[in-house]
């Protein structure tokens, strides 16, 4: 299971998410039922001014789709949605409407960087290193 997201890439997207949900102001309602619900893209446009909020979606916005999938399913992988062995079936899952969304779907779930982290760590990577 290779991942297609460069390990300094995917540590910076990590930080920036942190960063921006640590802020006090950021309040996030209970995780979505889809991607496409508008409460998500409404936390983005209350926070548009925001510079980590912007870094992040930028980032998130230059990868291609297949590694915009593969960061949603890290993220369900990292709280326990799918396990490592349903990996391609979790990146399959993710096309779509999670990876053309995946900033403002991950930023809906308050402990998306640590489940992010998770994730990597399931793969044996680390930002710690």
């Amino acid at each position: 299971m290779m991942l297609h997201i460069p390990l300094d890439s995917m540590c910076y997207i990590i930080d920036k998410a942190r960063e921006f949900q640590a802020k006090e102001e950021v309040v996030l309602p209970d995780s979505p039922a889809s991607p496409t619900e508008d409460w998500a893209l409404q936390v983005l446009a209350d926070h548009s001014e925001d510079y980590s909020l912007q870094e992040l979606t930028r980032a998130i916005g230059e990868m291609s789709e297949r590694q915009r999938a593969e960061l949603v399913a890290l993220m369900w992988v990292g709280r326990g949605d799918y396990s490592l062995e349903e990996w391609e079936t979790a990146v399959d899952d993710a096309i779509g409407d999670y990876s053309l969304n995946a900033a403002g779907y991950l930023l809906s779930h308050p402990m998306v960087s640590d489940h992010l982290e998770e994730g990597l760590i399931a793969h044996g990577y680390s930002c710690q290193d």
